[in-house]
């Protein structure tokens, strides 16, 4: 499905991207022509459909596109291949929850949301947030949203991609579980949090969260939990911390 020659983002465009999203700023000028050529290829190779009247220019497509990219640069865009469609919402969007409890009664309610990744489906994105994202700040939807497409590489959303042969399932099982644990007695103890309170609902948001702050804000999550800073590391295969002291170092 991916083209291997595909038309390259216009220069006007990549720069306006480059200027929106600080979370780029780390990147050289490798990666940075590595992503471009990956974000060409996704653009080419996906369909960006807005929807509800939102409307996207090739410049929306490209600030799509390289968040998009960035958690698969150096995982290549086969990664993303099980799935074909990216929806744009212009802002929050109701989605329909079922659930069946341990009574084996099935329960339906209606959830504002800001992104949502659907097994083997689309992609569905608020435009509102992808504006939002990219700061800086460790809030980032299309990076979490990707998230969770990469968890359910295994058909599994728990929060445990599938791992590189040179990583231990034992040792990510075993860090994520605390940090997970220690989050959620944070939440109960009404103490600060250092991460975000959605990583808190299940072991599949916990990984998708910590990814945001992966790329978008390295130090809090390796202040916070550097066990799992290490582990997105080497599963990502990418170090935005040290890009981020590599950046300040030149300043």
């Amino acid at each position: 499905m991916w083209s291997r020659r595909c038309r390259l983002i216009d220069d006007a465009d990549w720069t306006a991207a480059l200027d929106a999203l600080p979370i780029l700023d780390p990147l050289v000028e490798d990666e940075l022509a590595q992503l471009r050529e990956l974000a060409s290829r996704f653009i080419e190779g996906k369909s960006i459909e807005p929807v509800r009247g939102q409307r996207l220019d090739g410049g929306d497509l490209v600030v799509i596109a390289a968040q998009a990219c960035l958690p698969v640069l150096a995982l290549g865009l086969d990664a993303y291949a099980p799935w074909q469609s990216v929806i744009v919402y212009p802002g929050g969007f109701v989605s329909r929850e079922r659930e069946v409890d341990e009574a084996g009664v099935e329960h339906e309610w209606e959830e504002a949301r800001a992104g949502e990744a659907w097994f083997r489906g689309p992609v569905i994105l608020s435009w509102e947030d992808i504006m939002a994202s990219g700061q800086g700040d460790g809030y980032n939807v299309i990076i979490h949203e990707l998230a969770h497409k990469l968890d359910m590489l295994d058909e599994e959303t728990n929060g445990r991609p599938p791992l590189h042969r040179d990583m231990n399932p034992e040792a990510w099982r075993r860090d994520f579980s605390a940090a997970f644990g220690d989050l959620n007695r944070r939440i109960n103890a009404g103490r600060k949090l250092p991460v975000d309170k959605y990583a808190a609902e299940d072991p599949g948001e916990f990984f998708a969260v910590t990814s945001e702050y992966f790329f978008d804000a390295p130090g809090v999550l390796d202040v916070a939990y550097p066990a799992i800073y290490a582990h997105l590391r080497d599963f990502y295969r990418q170090d935005p911390l040290a890009r981020l002291e590599r950046l300040c170092a030149n300043e």
